[in-house]
């Protein structure tokens, strides 16, 4: 088969599957065997070539065919010995006869593999008629849409119009076409044709529209989902909005409204049917951004204090280049504060005429005033942020200039400086929401009881620490000794809550630093801190505020990796903005997910109080739960030549990697083929699977690279949240290495997001992967040698195990129901619902099994004679409802057991160093039966926490099934024409079912 010819209509289908093509045919025994498949010339039956059988019973009839399944979803896959070698997106099978038997394929491409899916769903639709529907649409929507463009353009009515006003036409359409490649299509047309003269027709112009513009990936999703093959009308779109997208609350209206703003078709839009156009306009549209818009605007609890959140923060503002020759520039903090920084640096010394003036001591860095620095502040502090800005005074002036810098500031930033000084008793610093509009000023401090106008302070000078460095290979923290200055107190009282203090070691921090000082950890050091104290790291981080500004060997301004510090909870990872680049791409598309305010929330487990995280595990969290994350890279979109790239045409052979970033455990690539010579509209279609342990911390980054290149590969990239991500097929607008949106250069992906073990949100995450019985996992406490202690953690051996059971047992039947209906653990219950519809029903439309629905348990019943393949389906559906009922009648008493034995272990938590001592625990022993009770507490909290996500799932998983049912209508007593009003009705009064199965919202 011709797969270089571009497939994008049933026709192409059909007549590349009667030319045929070698498939690979799967056994159940492991065995696999490679067959000419191909379809009859009268299409009545699809045969297969050599076989040890009569070629009549080599075949099967088209309209035995039930239904067509992509991936390896079927019994023969599964027990498959070759299972993990074959690709999912080259896999399909025929589910034929009235045994429901299956006929396994694996296609060399996944491109083959949906011509055949495409072209067989067409011929189960349509049969002995299908020639005659491809024949009939051939004026179709899209030719009278664009014949009216044209008509338009053809003022004159000659029935032709320029080439050069055809080629306007189509850029106007598709606007990331290049004008060469269309005007090449016309004039290849009109060679094909042998035309003499360029003007273009109107079936000319909509041959190539069609040629051009016509997506095949789009096209076979489409096909997919369209109940006629030709448009999808309002049920169509609702199902695919719902069942694929993840969007809640859909109706017929909300299909409308996506048909009137996206189908161009004046026949679309009166008929309420969307085309293959306004289908590939719907996807292209901001709705189908891979980026969640909930993540658009502040969506965070902004009331914790300020030592919980993640600050987008830049290192040495002024410099715009290196660090030591580089100019200095105030156009470092215009940008850095339009995007959203938060922390800017300053580093102040004498200038001339007694003005101070900011660039890095002891370099050949330019200089710049420090008023005019201060002036932009004060103008673009709050455009992009209301939350507080953090301004790093590193001072090195005389007294005379201190004087100068405190008159500036005062003058010039007014009230917006914080001047409220902390009290003693508290024990937390406000919360960004406290500060809002204000500018907090970080530097050093004068005693509380110094009543001078001036004292001596430590000096902090990250410019020496850099020029000592330049000739020393080792950059440690504590070598270079502090030099003394004086400080004036005028000064030193602007600074509140951020007062810096030199870091000497944990044991220290934790019993003497105030919860308003702060340390500055030079990359190196907070490195080592990070590797050999991880869990005391995390612990600090959870009161007090740390800053980390890269190694003074980086003289390039190139930058640390933000993760290696945001993984130890530390707040302020100051970044060199002017170099782009991975390390630039991942802090900018990590502060995109609160708003783009400069602030992001800690997870939960690095704040707590008792809680057990240590920031190098390379296994899952305790009480977290790990997220699948499946992503198929579909197909890419108008990619440019890389710009830094030697001269060899204008062609690039693409290929795009899938990066995991996050704690060591999620770290983590893949990489896709290459696409030779197709920058255009090259088709990957593969999938990849990732496990998230922390998916709080987790980010995901897709890079486009060129694999014939001279010079420079780099073509574009994105990088999101993984808590951002949606789910479904989405697009992804790639930006340039500086990080400017490339025009119209796009990814087309799909996402889906189940869980190991229940958790997260319903239309994202309430999806679940099996584990069997054998491999299932018991939490388990760790023994403390406190006797009282270890009473009462093991109180708690048995709700544990229980709540174990419940989430599992659950989890598992819906896997079992998911591979009854053929579909793959990515499937929701909506999906499995609209795949069984079609069993379930006979020869004559009447039902074989419907749904009651009057009962808050939604369950099946028989309506005649039941086949085995369907006795299996009701056996399976029922277990669901049953290990869901099981859960939400048993979970409240177990939640309730768990908390109690937390509630009883955090009484010892004061008391527990005497308790143990008691019990003549120290050193090594003591400290190991501390480290013990913040795990356990951490497993109880983390395991409540799971049984509550789990009964969140099984609320969701009820409504999916109800509002399946009611799209399908497969419920008791429902007629297949009822009404969108009543309809509408019926979903609105399930709203409440779940619900009622609860004792409240919250356990």
């Amino acid at each position: 088969m011709p797969t270089e010819k571009k497939i994008s209509s049933a026709s192409d289908c059909i007549s590349a599957m009667v030319d045929g093509t070698e498939l690979k045919k799967v056994r159940s025994n492991s065995r696999i065997y490679h067959r000419y498949f191909l379809l009859d010339a009268d299409m009545q039956s699809l045969r297969w070539e050599p076989s040890k059988k009569e070629s009549e019973k080599a075949k099967i009839d088209v309209k035995s065919i039930k239904e067509v399944r992509t991936g390896k979803n079927t019994d023969t896959f599964r027990t498959n010995g070759t299972y993990d070698q074959i690709s999912e997106d080259c896999a399909f099978s025929v589910i034929f006869g009235e045994n429901y038997e299956s006929l396994d394929l694996v296609a060399n491409t996944a491109d083959v593999a949906n011509i055949w899916v495409t072209g067989l769903r067409y011929l189960i639709s349509y049969g002995k008629h299908t020639l005659n529907m491809i024949e009939s649409t051939q004026n179709d929507m899209r030719s009278s849409w664009l014949g009216e463009l044209f008509d338009e353009a053809d003022s004159n009515n000659s029935k032709q119009i320029t080439i050069c006003a055809a080629v306007q036409l189509v850029k106007k359409l598709n606007p990331g076409l290049k004008n060469v490649k269309i005007e090449l299509k016309f004039k290849e047309l009109h060679k094909a044709k042998d035309k003499a003269g360029s003007d273009v027709t109107k079936d000319e112009f909509i041959e190539v529209f069609h040629d051009l513009c016509t997506r095949p990936e789009i096209y076979f999703l489409f096909v997919q989902f369209s109940s006629n093959k030709e448009f999808l009308d309002t049920k169509d779109l609702m199902i695919f909005l719902e069942a694929e997208q993840g969007m809640a609350q859909v109706s017929e209206d909300t299909s409308l409204e996506v048909i009137q703003k996206y189908e161009p078709s004046k026949e679309g839009q009166l008929k309420g049917w969307l085309s293959l156009d306004g289908f590939t306009n719907y996807l292209m549209s901001p709705e189908c951004h891979i980026f969640d818009p909930e993540h658009k605007r502040v969506c965070q609890d902004m009331n914790q204090p300020l030592s919980h959140y993640y600050i987008n923060a830049s290192h040495n503002t002024y410099l715009i280049e290196d660090q030591f020759r580089g100019p200095s520039d105030v156009t470092g903090y215009i940008r850095a504060l339009k995007m959203g920084c938060r922390s800017v640096e300053l580093d102040v010394w004498d200038g001339p005429d007694n003005e101070p003036v900011i660039y890095t001591g002891h370099t050949m860095t330019s200089q710049i005033v420090f008023r005019s620095v201060i002036d932009v502040i004060n103008k673009y502090a709050f455009v992009a942020s209301e939350f507080p800005l953090i301004v790093c005074l590193e001072n090195h002036c005389s007294l005379k200039q201190q004087r100068v810098m405190f008159q500036h500031l005062k003058k010039i930033l007014g009230d917006k400086i914080h001047l409220d000084i902390p009290k003693p008793e508290d024990c937390y610093l406000p919360s960004p929401s406290e500060l809002k509009g204000k500018i907090l000023l970080k530097g050093k401090k004068l005693s509380t009881n110094c009543t001078a106008s001036e004292g001596e302070v430590t000096d902090e000078d990250e410019g020496a620490e850099m020029s000592q460095r330049m000739s020393i290979e080792s950059a440690e923290q504590q070598t270079i000794a502090p030099k003394k200055f004086q400080l004036s107190k005028d000064l030193s009282d602007l600074v509140t809550l951020c007062k810096s203090v030199e870091f000497r070691d944990f044991p220290t921090s934790f019993q003497s630093q105030k919860h308003w000082e702060l340390c500055s950890f030079n990359e190196v050091f907070a490195s080592r801190c990070a590797s050999d104290f991880p869990g005391d790291f995390v612990n600090y981080n959870k009161k007090y505020l740390a800053r980390v500004y890269p190694s003074p060997m980086r003289i390039d301004s190139s930058n640390m990796n933000p993760q290696d510090f945001w993984k130890c909870g530390c707040q302020i990872v100051a970044m060199n903005y002017q170099t782009p680049g991975l390390m630039m791409d991942l802090n900018i598309g990590w502060f995109r997910q609160n708003g783009n305010c400069g602030y992001v929330l800690r997870p939960a487990i690095m704040r707590e109080q008792v809680s057990y995280f240590s920031a190098n595990t390379k296994d899952s969290v305790p009480g977290v739960s790990p997220q699948l994350l499946h992503i198929k890279i579909i197909s890419g979109q108008n990619f440019p030549k890389p710009k830094g790239s030697g001269a060899k045409g204008d062609v690039v052979d693409p290929y795009v990697y899938v990066e995991i970033h996050g704690i060591p455990a999620d770290c983590a690539e893949q990489r896709t083929k290459t696409v030779n010579q197709n920058g255009d509209n090259p088709l990957f279609d593969e999938s990849f699977e990732f496990q998230i342990n922390l998916p709080e911390l987790a980010m995901v980054r897709f890079v486009v690279l060129d694999d014939d290149y001279i010079g420079d590969e780099f073509i574009g990239q994105y990088t999101i949240p993984f808590e951002c991500l949606q789910p479904g097929f989405r697009h992804i607008p790639l930006q340039s290495l500086t990080g400017e949106v490339l025009p119209h250069t796009l990814l087309f992906v799909h996402v889906a997001i189940t869980n190991r073990r229940g958790g997260g949100k319903p239309h994202k995450r309430g999806l679940s992967v099996r584990k069997g019985k054998r491999s299932r996992e018991y939490a388990s406490m760790r023994v403390l040698l406190i006797k009282a202690v270890d009473d009462v953690f093991k109180t708690a051996m048995l709700p544990l195990r229980e709540a174990t059971d419940l989430r599992e047992n659950m989890q598992n039947a819906i896997v079992s129901f998911k591979e009854l209906c053929g579909l793959s653990a990515v499937a929701n219950l909506k999906q499995c619902i609209l795949a069984l519809s079609p069993r379930l029903t006979g020869p004559d439309n009447s039902p074989i099994l419907v749904f009651n629905l009057s009962d808050q348990y939604p369950n099946l019943e028989p309506q005649s004679l039941l086949p085995e393949v369907l006795k299996k389906v009701v056996t399976t559906y029922d277990m669901v409802i049953q290990t869901s009922k099981t859960l939400l009648e048993n979970s409240e008493g177990v939640y309730e057991r768990i908390l109690q034995t937390q509630k009883a272990a955090m009484e010892f938590h004061e008391n527990l160093h005497d308790l143990a001592t008691k019990e003549g625990l120290k050193g090594r022993k003591l400290h190991k039966a501390v480290e013990s009770f913040t795990w356990n507490i951490t497993i109880l909290k983390g395991q409540a926490d799971l049984l509550k996500h789990a009964r969140s799932e099984v609320q969701e998983n009820l409504k999916q099934i109800h509002y399946a049912v009611l799209t399908c209508n497969l419920s008791k007593g429902g007629a297949a024409g009822s009404s969108s009003g009543s309809e509408s009705k019926s979903r609105r009064s399930l709203e409440a079912i779940p619900e009622k199965a609860t004792a409240e919202e919250e356990l």
